[in-house]
């Protein structure tokens, strides 16, 4: 029996990782992309604000698949406030 050194992820997580990905990218690109579309302004307001909330709705179902630690990481390391500490920590821990 060969032994693997690493685990095996269940499939749910899998798709909880591939959800919370692509949940920033609805939120990066939508607001970049939608303005330039041949919309009127109300309806490109609207089509953002949609987009935006699915974005988030993709996120939590996500963040259940994957379980709550994990979400709770992948979060942490989106928010561009937590980006700066981390190289400070990865700064100290080297010098």
């Amino acid at each position: 029996m060969q032994n693997n050194s690493r685990t095996q992820k269940p499939f749910t997580y899998k798709i909880g990782l591939f959800l919370i990905i692509s949940s920033v990218l609805v939120w990066v690109i939508a607001p970049v992309l939608i303005p330039f579309l041949p919309l009127t302004n109300g309806m490109k307001a609207i089509t953002i604000t949609t987009s935006l909330v699915i974005g988030e709705i993709i996120f939590w179902i996500g963040a259940v698949m994957v379980g709550k630690e994990a979400a709770k990481k992948i979060r942490k390391s989106f928010n561009p406030k937590n980006w700066r500490k981390n190289s400070d920590e990865k700064k100290e821990e080297r010098g």
